[in-house]
């Protein structure tokens, strides 16, 4: 699994990165690589429509809003994910920042560019499991109006804390800090590109993953 070094350098803004900046951010990445590798997992569930949302029936969750409605309008079943790089990224940012400020930056935008790679890894497999169904954009409790509060039901679907070892604080933010949870819808037939990254949310002024260095959907 790799990190795209143009997808961490477009975190922080850069857009054409002098040499020096690029062969920063490279080593970084390749050095995050060496030392962190990311988890992820996964469950699939069946979906009913209901007037109050989306129901998610094995997992007894209710999804709300058009967001829910719209991205899984033509799905019969969707996958719940979860993807993390773990309390050990936490630990060498920290260590980081105390050392240089600069580099922590970089290495901040390549774990957020690394947790991106671990949901697409994720989601190559759900598919790989699933040849005959399409999958929908991802989209994450946070984006649109997908409420947060609903990571915790999330992660108790799929047993994230004890098996990955995330859990959400009382602010419904996920640690450890680059950790994501989304859903992916499954239909019969190919599905449009829905989601148009940040600029298209509704949140996008005032968005707790964005602080926190991280994205909650593919192309953000």
């Amino acid at each position: 699994m790799k990190i795209n070094v143009t997808e961490a350098l477009r975190y922080l803004g850069v857009k054409e990165p002098e040499k020096d900046m690029l062969a920063r951010a490279e080593a970084t990445a390749r050095g995050l690589e060496e030392c962190i590798k990311p988890r992820y997992l996964f469950r699939d569930f069946s979906l009913e429509k209901r007037e109050g949302g989306v129901y998610f029936r094995e997992a007894d969750i209710m999804l709300p809003g058009k967001l829910a409605e719209s991205m899984l309008a033509e799905c019969h079943k969707a996958a719940l994910l979860i993807c993390t790089l773990g309390t050990e990224f936490d630990r060498l940012l920290r260590a980081s920042q105390a050392r240089d400020m600069a580099e922590a930056v970089i290495l901040d935008a390549c774990g957020s560019a690394y947790a991106e790679s671990a949901c697409e890894e994720a989601e190559k497999e759900i598919a790989a499991r699933h040849p005959h169904l399409f999958l929908t954009d991802r989209f994450s409790p946070g984006y649109g109006d997908l409420p947060l509060e609903l990571q915790p039901a999330f992660l108790s679907a799929l047993n994230g804390e004890k098996l990955l070892g995330v859990y959400a604080t009382a602010s419904h933010l996920l640690n450890p800090m680059k950790s994501v949870t989304a859903v992916v819808g499954l239909a019969d037939k190919p599905q449009a590109a829905k989601i148009r990254g940040c600029g298209a949310c509704a949140l996008k002024g005032n968005c707790a993953y964005r602080e926190r260095g991280i994205t909650c959907v593919s192309n953000a």
